[in-house]
C-alpha cells in the first residue's frame, strides 16, 4: 500500500514539474511575442481608428449604412428601455399576428 502512494507522489510531482515549466515556457514566449511588431498595413482599419477605415475607397460592411446609404458614425448597439405593459403589449401583438392564433374563444373550453 505504501508503494502505491510513493508511486502517486512521484506521478504528480513530474506532473506538477511539467506544469510548470510549461507555464514558464508559455510566459517567456508571451513576454518576446508582445515585445514584437507587426507591420500596420495588415490591418483592415489603417492606422488602428475606425474614421481611417470608413474614409478610405473600401466598400463599407451594409450594417454600417443607414437607409440612404450614409455611413453610420453613432453607435450601433443602442438599447431604449421600455416599461413591462409596453413589453407585453408588442409579445401580446406578436402573439396575435402569428399563423397559428386562434382568439379567444377557444381557450374557454
Amino acid at each position: 500500500m505504501q508503494l502505491l502512494q510513493l508511486l502517486y507522489i512521484l506521478a504528480f510531482t513530474i506532473l506538477a514539474f511539467i506544469a510548470v515549466g510549461n507555464l514558464i515556457r508559455n510566459l517567456i514566449m508571451f513576454s518576446f511575442d508582445r515585445e514584437r511588431t507587426y507591420p500596420q498595413n495588415r490591418s483592415p482599419y489603417g492606422n488602428g481608428s475606425r474614421l481611417s477605415y470608413m474614409a478610405s475607397d473600401s466598400v463599407p460592411h451594409p450594417e454600417m449604412l443607414d437607409t440612404a446609404g450614409n455611413i453610420i458614425k453613432d453607435p450601433l448597439l443602442v438599447m431604449r428601455s421600455i416599461t413591462v405593459e409596453d413589453a407585453r403589449e408588442q409579445l401580446d401583438a406578436l402573439y396575435e399576428a402569428s399563423p397559428g392564433y386562434r382568439g379567444e374563444e377557444g381557450s374557454g373550453e
